[in-house]
């Protein structure tokens, strides 16, 4: 691993200052954290695969994951109040670095016929969000310890409020979008 946390600190930083025109380096856009998320769907009233799901993606993240519960009831969906909905974890500091680099060094070009992520993720307010349809693509995962392939949802929240400058920071960072729009 090249420690992209140390390359934002040596040659991004300057980069983005230059190609955005932002002379205070406190005003430079920068990676606040990353949220890996599941919604369990079927699979939240059985016990052991909301756990198996919230193991592999602990093991994943490199942090432990916590199961997310229903706020509030909703018939249409047959969800109780204080039922598990899903699995989340929240990455800072040097693990969303570590993590971020493992998915894009190891993790995205492992899938078949890779093309890039999509550009069309972000939402306006400098967040960028994806989804990956299984968690098989990550080295850490072994596929005869997992009950469920699922997929999950990868958010980058940036310190910036501006899609196009939180663009050429993942840019920058190495994120690999598709070539085109």
């Amino acid at each position: 691993m090249f420690g992209l946390r140390k390359l934002y600190q040596e040659e991004i930083k300057g980069k983005l200052s230059s190609e955005l025109d932002i002379k205070n380096p406190m005003l430079l856009p920068k990676l606040e954290k990353i949220i890996i998320s599941v919604g369990a769907g079927d699979h939240a009233k059985d016990a052991k695969i909301m756990q198996n799901i919230a193991d592999t993606i602990s093991l994943i993240a490199g942090q432990k994951a916590v199961i997310t519960l229903a706020k509030k009831s909703v018939a249409g969906f047959k969800m109780r109040e204080g039922m598990p909905m899903g699995v989340k974890v929240t990455l800072r500091g040097k693990q969303m670095y570590n993590f971020l680099e493992k998915l894009i060094v190891i993790s995205l070009p492992r899938v078949k016929d890779f093309r890039g992520v999509s550009r069309n993720g972000f939402d306006g307010r400098g967040n960028y969000s994806f989804g990956l349809n299984e968690q098989l693509m990550f080295p850490e995962v072994v596929y005869d310890d997992i009950m469920v392939t699922h997929g999950m949802n990868i958010t980058m929240v940036t310190s910036t409020d501006n899609d196009k400058e939180a663009f050429k920071l993942l840019e920058l960072l190495g994120m690999p979008f598709a070539k085109g729009k």
